[in-house]
């Protein structure tokens, strides 16, 4: 199957002139989310890891299963005001503006490897604020997963030397 033809795009969203890929035709198909998950599994089996940093919220839709099927635990990396206990918060670029992101002070412990996943990307604004926040909490970064790569948008150019793996690149 090639997973490329199960992503809808719908042209000028959210602004005239975008291309957004929609990935919700691809995970209601049962056999191409089922086969993008197991085409990421493989892929990360090439990253040393022993956790999954997924943000919120369609970085959980590959990261959560990704951690379940590789043995590893599963850090939500959540918008502000989610988390109950005492969180590390950071600022970081959209395609479109900046938001925020928080993680818990406790959930990465000194030299613990992740992996940081999501289903896009883009500007890399989210990835690197992820890498900024494993970092800060004593975490090493073993590289980025991807299920697509918006290529054209060089957010690689914001990841480091850090490895990263695109499952689909535009």
């Amino acid at each position: 199957m090639e997973l490329i033809k199960s992503i809808r795009e719908i042209e000028n969203h959210p602004i005239e002139g975008v291309s957004f890929k929609d990935i919700t035709t691809l995970l209601k198909d049962p056999k191409a989310y089922c086969e993008a998950i197991d085409v990421m599994v493989e892929a990360s089996k090439d990253f040393e890891f022993d956790l999954v940093l997924a943000a919120e919220a369609r970085g959980f839709i590959v990261g959560a299963p990704l951690a379940y099927a590789c043995g590893k635990g599963l850090i939500p990396v959540r918008k502000p005001g989610k988390l109950p206990a005492k969180v590390l918060r950071k600022e970081y670029d959209l395609e479109y503006g900046t938001d925020f992101l928080e993680i818990h002070e406790d959930a990465i412990q000194p030299g613990q490897k992740v992996l940081i996943v999501d289903d896009l990307l883009a500007t890399g604004g989210t990835a690197a604020a992820m890498r900024d926040m494993a970092i800060e909490l004593g975490g090493e970064v073993a590289g980025y997963l991807y299920l697509i790569e918006l290529g054209f948008l060089d957010g690689r150019s914001k990841l480091g030397d850090y490895p990263v793996k695109s499952i689909i690149c535009y």
